[in-house]
């Protein structure tokens, strides 16, 4: 039998894997059942397991024959702050945490890969299988790297996949160059004078000022970037005020921003900060202007030329070429897989959740990884490392 014919064979089990964590969601840093479990899981397929990087990460090891090559599969394991809508059997326990992002289909695609490669062995050299925590907020890929990551796994190249809804089950999508988009965020304390809502003039109105800055803000896109540049800046919050008849002292908007060329990012920090202060300075305001206050920012995920083409080349053998979207438009999402291939070449690609149906949208409080997808997913990366390491 081929690759995916013995992968069919372990698709009870990969759903196994699935809905137990699609149940028993964690997220940022606390992923320790998630990590508990995953550990079970990869020693009993008789890999050599480290824990512990960046809190709760694991990485596995499985080395074969006796080349020095050497790489990185990465899955994500951290769930987001949503709480589930629908009734699935599977649904989540841990109220107010959800795997709407598809990590935990990630998860079961790289170990249904772990254990295929593990029982097969049909390479020559070794694989590591990393699992990473916090990538939706907290920046889990760099505290890993920090952590140590590529010094004790020194990999040659490190590899990546992200669900995609709106791509065919079956069907993928990679290119060399961005792929994804950065992300910063950003908070604006506008600080007035507060007073009586009736005596306006004798305070400085910080709720006015906020406004402007919200407007001004737009400007920059509009205005100061080449239209022909990718960039979104949004604004999520604001906060301000508590009562009828105060006008506040102060008011906080936060927002992010993202762009597709990393060049452009200083650029829109460096006029968020002017267009903020200035707006504000006008009023007899002032603002004060910070950036990623949670997060450590995502630069743009950039797949590497020779590696996008590898991975085109393995997913269009897996699939057929009709089934490969080779030239994708980027995504306006980020992943922190982009720090790490500021380490080491690399590739993300996208595997095909489905349609859009059923409000099946990445982030959406109804969102359910497609368990179609993950004979496809554990294939390519048992056909990638059958590629990149080859007797």
């Amino acid at each position: 039998m081929n690759t995916i014919d013995n992968i069919k064979l372990l698709e009870k089990d990969m759903k196994e894997y699935r809905h137990y964590f699609h149940q028993y969601p964690e997220t940022a840093f606390e992923e320790h059942n998630t990590s508990k479990y995953l550990v079970e899981k990869l020693t009993s397929f008789g890999l050599e397991v480290h824990q512990g990087l960046a809190k709760t990460g694991v990485v596995a090891t499985l080395k074969v024959g006796n080349s020095d090559k050497k790489i990185a599969l990465r899955s994500d394991m951290d769930a987001l702050d949503i709480i589930e809508n629908g009734e699935l059997p599977y649904k989540s326990q841990n109220i107010g945490k959800m795997h709407g992002c598809g990590h935990d289909g990630h998860m079961a695609m790289l170990l249904g890969a772990a254990q295929y490669l593990s029982k097969y062995q049909e390479f020559d050299g070794t694989v590591y299988f990393v699992f990473q925590p916090a990538e939706e907020i907290k920046g889990g890929a760099k505290a890993m790297i920090e952590d140590g990551l590529f010094d004790m796994f020194n990999a040659d190249s490190v590899w990546g996949m992200h669900n995609f809804p709106g791509i065919p089950i079956g069907e993928f999508a990679v290119k060399s160059g961005a792929m994804m988009a950065s992300f910063d965020a950003f908070e604006i304390i506008v600080n007035g004078m507060g007073c009586h809502a009736g005596m306006p003039n004798l305070g400085r109105d910080p709720i006015v000022g906020a406004a402007q800055v919200i407007n001004s803000l737009q400007s920059i896109v509009s205005r100061n970037i080449d239209p022909l540049d990718a960039v979104v800046i949004s604004l999520t919050q604001i906060q301000g005020g508590n009562t009828w008849n105060v006008i506040p002292k102060s008011v906080t908007l936060r927002g992010t921003f993202r762009c597709l060329k990393p060049e452009l990012q200083e650029e829109v920090k460096k006029r968020i900060k002017q267009v903020a202060e200035l707006t504000c300075s006008a009023l007899e305001l002032r603002a004060e202007v910070s950036f990623n206050p949670e997060n450590p920012g995502y630069p743009v995920t950039l797949n590497t030329k020779k590696e996008a083409d590898i991975a085109l080349d393995v997913l269009q053998n897996l699939v057929s070429k009709n089934k490969v979207d080779n030239d994708p438009n980027p995504s306006m999402g980020a992943e922190d897989f982009s720090l790490m291939l500021l380490e080491r070449p690399g590739a993300l690609i996208w595997i095909g959740n489905g349609s859009f149906e059923g409000e099946c949208v990445l982030h959406n409080p109804q969102y359910d990884f497609n368990d179609k997808a993950l004979v496809w997913g554990a294939s390519y990366w048992v056909d990638l490392t059958k590629r990149l390491l080859s007797k």
